[in-house]
């Protein structure tokens, strides 16, 4: 199993909603697909956004950087319609 954390920041001049991290956590598994291998989901409220921990299958570190990423851009549209941006750390 591999880890990978995501800040979500508010966009720049976005007006952020006051969704939540179950929000979040919803909108994360309703676009994930078998193949990004997502297991687990952690979403806690952080200064500037969100703090996410995503926990996949994956065979690599790369693999599962990658897997995000791909999720990420599915997500673009509904986390910038709540003035949010991902981006991996």
């Amino acid at each position: 199993m591999r880890m990978v954390r995501v800040r979500l920041t508010s966009a720049p001049g976005a007006h952020v909603s006051a969704m939540g991290p179950e929000l979040i956590q919803d909108l994360l598994w309703a676009h994930a697909v078998p193949d990004d291998g997502l297991e687990h989901i952690r979403v806690r409220c952080a200064p500037q956004g969100m703090d996410v921990v995503l926990f996949l299958s994956a065979p690599s570190d790369a693999s599962a950087l990658q897997a995000v990423g791909l999720l990420l851009e599915r997500l673009r549209g509904p986390l910038a319609r709540h003035g949010y941006t991902g981006l991996v750390a």
